[in-house]
């Protein structure tokens, strides 16, 4: 799935179990960032411009993080940040393994060849990989369905909690977005009374 539902899917999660925004954020890069072993798209591109073709996203996209090596390093360097360090650790873990649940399922490209596998004990080994034919694709209704369903919550709780997904990279936007959610749900509220 793309790493905005990664996002927001980590969010709900991590707005609803940890009592600290610190760990709030914590908890939702540790969702996003196995996607961090897809840079080597970054090196691809250069590297056509300069008229070599490398293959680092198509060999270690879904090797190097994806998988336990993957959740415990993360979850470990993320969890020694936070304020409570156990249910950051375990939100996390949770996380992570919701974001290679959620790639298995959604993460197939334009053709049906084009299956993502998940390498568990990648690096290291290849072998568990897991697969599935019936992947949907990344960019399909699928995806695009449950990442609408997902933005819509994550627009209501921020009213409730006072801190939004925005706040993952920027307090003071963050500031700004529940103001605006606030003042909408506020008006929202004038509509439904007698």
């Amino acid at each position: 799935m793309s790493p905005i539902t990664h996002l927001l899917a980590s969010w709900l999660i991590a707005a609803h179990v940890a009592k600290e925004q610190r760990d709030v954020r914590l908890i939702t890069l540790a969702g996003v960032l196995p996607d961090l072993d897809g840079l080597g798209v970054v090196a691809d591109i250069v590297n056509s411009w300069r008229g070599h073709d490398t293959l680092y996203y198509a060999q270690y996209h879904h090797l190097l993080l994806h998988g336990l090596f993957g959740a415990v390093l993360l979850t470990g360097i993320l969890s020694a940040f936070a304020r409570q360090r156990w249910r950051t650790l375990g939100a996390s873990l949770l996380v992570v393994h919701l974001h290679l649940v959620c790639d298995f399922v959604g993460a197939r490209g334009p053709t049906p060849a084009d299956i993502w596998p998940i390498h568990y004990l990648g690096p290291f080994s290849q072998q568990p990989m897991w697969s599935w034919s019936g992947q949907w694709r990344l960019d399909g209704w699928t995806n695009r369905l449950i990442t609408v369903g997902l933005f819509l919550p994550a627009l209501w709780i921020p009213v409730r909690l006072g801190h939004s997904v925005v706040g993952v990279f920027n307090r003071r936007a963050d500031a700004a977005v529940v103001a605006v959610l606030r003042k909408w749900h506020g008006q929202l509220r004038l509509f439904e009374r007698p």
